[in-house]
Parts: structure tokens; sequence; C-alpha cells
């Protein structure tokens, strides 16, 4: 089998407990190069327990989450190194906090941000990292006059697309995003999705996006998972599941939506 007739990513029974209660459950899904899957379900639901997992920053308490690495094929993640999982998110994973601050050094310029990420894999001439963060800025729609600002002195619609940038800037394979737009005006957050809709075509990335909200996975989702109570009780492709809700938690939840 070729590694192109592989899924980037396998999951394979997850399950992750909180003594008695179960905020993950025998969930398995493939996610493919280029593709966006996405994960909805009311608080509680377990899809940030389920994205936690996944990224590594997280132990599950059973199941696999196998990756198809560069050089060496399906591995599990959590049979490799602190120092291997570490590289990974440096290298060929992104995460996008929902608060953008959590995913940002606010006490280093805009370009520093986007640069520190670029020397985390050797980048050394100056001159390229800061063209690099320059062209990041311009492709996020920030002005490139302000790659000397702290992230601190942006909105946070301008906060979240730095940190998208910082993530992006080395091209990685997967990028896990938890609420990407969550806290953010309306008007804000259709510029972002649509941004985000861009980049994620434009680069070929693969992608688990954890939201509340549907219109988020509408736009940016292929396949679309529902979670209940630490289960998938509903699966598919995105507009399939939405048009056409078959278990009651999904059809609660769309027409919720069209009843708001």
């Amino acid at each position: 089998m070729n590694a192109t007739d592989r899924p980037l990513l396998r999951v394979e029974r997850l399950t992750k407990r909180y003594g008695e209660r179960f905020a993950c459950q025998d969930v398995s899904f493939d996610l493919w190069p280029g593709e966006v899957m996405g994960v909805v379900g009311e608080s509680g639901s377990g899809k940030t327990t389920l994205l936690n997992c996944l990224s590594a920053r997280l132990g599950p308490d059973g199941g696999r989450v196998l990756y198809n690495t560069r050089h060496q094929g399906m591995r599990d993640i959590y049979e490799t190194s602190e120092a291997e999982r570490r590289l990974l998110m440096r290298t060929d994973w992104g995460l996008v906090h929902q608060n953008p601050r959590d995913g940002l050094r606010l006490a280093v310029s805009a370009g520093a941000n986007i640069g520190e990420r670029l020397m985390a894999v050797g980048a050394r001439h100056y001159g390229e990292i800061r063209q690099a963060a320059t062209d990041w800025l311009g492709r996020v729609e920030i002005d490139e006059a302000r790659i000397d600002d702290l992230p601190r002195a942006f909105s946070g619609g301008m906060q979240q697309r730095l940190q998208i940038a910082r993530n992006l800037v080395t091209r990685p394979r997967i990028v896990f995003m938890d609420e990407p737009t969550g806290g953010l005006d309306v008007s804000v957050q259709a510029r972002l999705l649509d941004l985000l809709r861009e980049l994620v075509a434009s680069l070929g990335l693969s992608v688990v996006v954890v939201t509340h909200d549907l219109a988020v996975v509408r736009l940016l989702a292929h396949r679309l998972m529902v979670m209940r109570q630490g289960r998938v009780v509903e699966s598919g492709l995105t507009d399939q599941v939405l048009d056409d809700p078959q278990h009651a938690y999904t059809q609660l939840l769309v027409s919720s939506v069209l009843q708001a």
C-alpha cells in the first residue's frame, strides 16, 4: 500500500474517562489528506476532549491515534517520545485555539510570533524569516506595517488571524482548530471563515475543527461527526447530515439553529 492510500490520521476506539464519566468513548474515524472533519455537539459532549487527545495534549485511556508520518508510515502518537510529539507540533501539526492569546506570545512582535515557528524548524537567516513573516501577514489580511507591533495591540479578529499565520507558516499537514470563530463578532466571524476556507483549499490542509456553530462546519467541513455524551451519534458528509439528520439529537441541533 502506498502512503497516499493511507489516511493521514486514523483514530481507533479512542476513549477518555474522568472517574465514572466518559468524556470520549469508542470514537473511530479516518482523516484523509486535504479533508476537513467537523466535530459538533453541545458543551460537555466530548468534542474538546477528543481534540485534545488527537493533538497529543491529553493522553487517552483507551484506543489509538495513528499518524501517517513522512518517513516511518503509520505510528501511534502515544507510542512516540515526548520530543517526537513536540517536533510534530512545530512541523507537521498546527493548533488554533479558541482564544488566540493561548496560541500567541504576547510579549513579542507579530513578526516574531510567525518567525519563531520557522526558527523552530531550522530557519536562521533573519532577512528570509522577516520576509516570510511579512508575506504571511499579508496572506491573513494584516497590514504588513504592523509586523513590529505586539499582538496585545491587535483586535480579537486580528489576533486570531495572526495565530493562524503562526501555525501555517511551516506548511503543516494537519491543523486542529478549537472553536476558531468563538467570541468574535458576526461580521468578523464571516471574514475569518472566508479566509480559513481559502487557506485550507490553497494549502491542501487536513483539518479537524471543533465547534458548536453549525454554520462553521457547513462552510468549512467535508465530513461531520455529531457528539453527545462522549459518543459519536451520527456522521457523514456535512450537507447530508445537516440537511437530512437521522439521529434525534442531530435533528434537535439543526432545528434549534433554524428556530434561532
